[in-house]
């Protein structure tokens, strides 16, 4: 068996990539690490950092085929990120013009959490610490 450390990032296929760049910078927070153009393959490559953790990369690419089905497709299901106040974060949310899910309790460990689309509709979860 292989010793994994930690999870390294998460890569997402955006469909406008500066839509995405805004949202996860803007409204998520995150800080740009690095950010290329790969004129051979026509896309955009965006390292994004949480507290100086470098988690996600957006990429752009030509058209890119959309999602068939959400939430349970084969592949990711959704990104979550631990939050203190999930009321808070779903106002500041709110009042940026995005929709939120109604917050739930986690029926095995109480927390509460709540679903969000990202710009292209991946699911991201905030789960309360």
């Amino acid at each position: 068996m292989i010793k994994l450390k930690k999870l390294h990032h998460v890569a997402i296929i955006c469909s406008d990539y500066e839509k995405s760049k805004a949202f996860y910078t803007n409204v998520l927070g995150f800080e740009i690490k690095n950010e290329v153009y790969r004129q051979e393959r026509q896309s955009y490559k965006l390292d994004l950092s949480l507290h100086g953790e470098y988690l996600l990369e957006l990429f752009s690419f030509p058209d890119p085929p959309e999602r068939l089905t959400r939430p349970e497709a084969a592949g990711l299901r959704h990104i979550a990120f631990e939050v203190e106040n999930i009321e808070q974060c779903v106002q500041q949310l709110q009042e940026s013009g995005i929709s939120v899910e109604p917050i739930r309790i986690d029926e095995f460990t109480n927390k509460k959490f709540t679903f969000l689309p990202d710009p292209d509709h991946l699911p991201i979860e905030l789960y309360e610490k």
